[in-house]
């Protein structure tokens, strides 16, 4: 019998949240079966990341940021289409419908599915009504549940609070993969409320995340227990996003990324002179150059900040994946 396991956790970073998180579920005795197999779960998951700077894993296990920064510019570009993504998630594959991903936030939290730009709403109310209560962002819709889609949202809201000056953001999900959707979902979703932070001229508050269902596929459950026989890690957070709207600054990093797929030289400080986001750049030149140690070790030297140099040391032995590896669905599991 499958029972409420109302686990709460509370750390600074990521890591911590997800030793913890982990543990309890090598422990849960709870299964169930999933649309996608069989899974470990934990019901009433909360957890509080009281830093959410601290938003990358610096395991080896978990430590990939390159997946996790393709999907946030996937969601600011508004897209849901396959092609854009597969490249850096290569199992959402598995997920589409002739080629879309039906859930995929990013034409709900933008606008480029029902025109309604949820962000710019919540921007718009927090500045008139900052203690407002109605900041929300819907990702789930009845209408999911009408047709068989492959995949619809895990995320059901997420609801900024401004408060004295401080935006702290809560996400509720109804369904949560521990191993791939978590790591991501914090990334995004922490990401997400920087930005709005910035725009706002608010500071960075705490990240709250609720799940009915928490879970790990059997088919990850190695994984996990890799993750957590590696130990703890040391907590280290992004540096901070400069003062201004970083939503202006959407378009050049996708006009970047797009010339960087297709591989064309730039220089990112010639895209943004702001360090931060041209550091964000390099890490996009980092994801596409990889298995070219010459180029990876000019980079290396160009980052400003120190905190993304020892993902790099991870690319020098991967490579791109080839056109043939993409057709027969070689490494599909692979997230980077």
């Amino acid at each position: 019998m499958v029972g409420w396991a109302e686990v709460e956790i509370e750390h600074d970073s990521l890591d911590r949240v997800l030793m913890e998180l982990y543990e309890a579920l090598l422990k849960s005795p709870d299964r169930n079966r999933g649309t996608r197999g069989d899974t470990v779960e934990l019901l009433g998951v909360a957890i509080r990341l009281r830093k959410p700077r601290a938003r990358l894993s610096r395991s080896e296990d978990r430590g990939h940021p390159f997946s996790a920064l393709g999907e946030l510019l996937w969601y600011l570009a508004g897209r849901d289409d396959l092609e854009f993504i597969q490249e850096y998630i290569p199992q959402y594959k598995k997920e589409a419908d002739d080629g879309i991903l039906h859930g995929a936030y990013g034409p709900r939290l933008m606008g480029t599915k029902n025109s309604i730009n949820q962000l710019q709403n919540v921007t718009d109310l927090l500045r008139d009504r900052p203690g407002s209560r109605r900041a929300v962002v819907q990702l789930f819709d009845a209408k999911d549940l009408t047709e068989n889609y492959r995949e619809i949202p895990c995320t059901t809201t997420l609801q900024f609070h401004l408060r004295n000056g401080v935006l702290h953001l809560t996400a509720s999900m109804r369904s949560n993969d521990a191993y791939w959707g978590l790591p991501h979902d914090v990334f995004c979703f922490t990401m997400l409320q920087e930005m709005m932070a910035r725009r706002l001229g608010a500071t960075l508050g705490e990240y709250y995340h609720y799940a009915g269902s928490m879970h790990v596929y059997d088919d990850h459950v190695e994984g996990v227990r890799r993750y957590v026989d590696e130990g703890y890690q040391q907590t280290v957070e992004m540096p901070a996003m400069p003062d201004g709207d970083p939503f202006d600054h959407v378009e050049a990093l996708l006009d970047a990324e797009a010339k960087i797929r297709r591989g064309e030289e730039l220089q990112a400080v010639d895209v943004f002179e702001q360090p931060y986001w041209a550091d964000i750049v390099r890490l996009l030149q980092v994801f596409w150059a990889s298995g070219q140690p010459e180029k990876l070790d000019a980079l290396k030297a160009e980052f400003s900040s120190a905190t993304y140099r020892e993902y790099l040391e991870g690319r020098r032995t991967k490579r791109k994946r080839s056109f043939l590896d993409m057709i027969t669905g070689r490494n599909a599991d692979v997230a980077e």
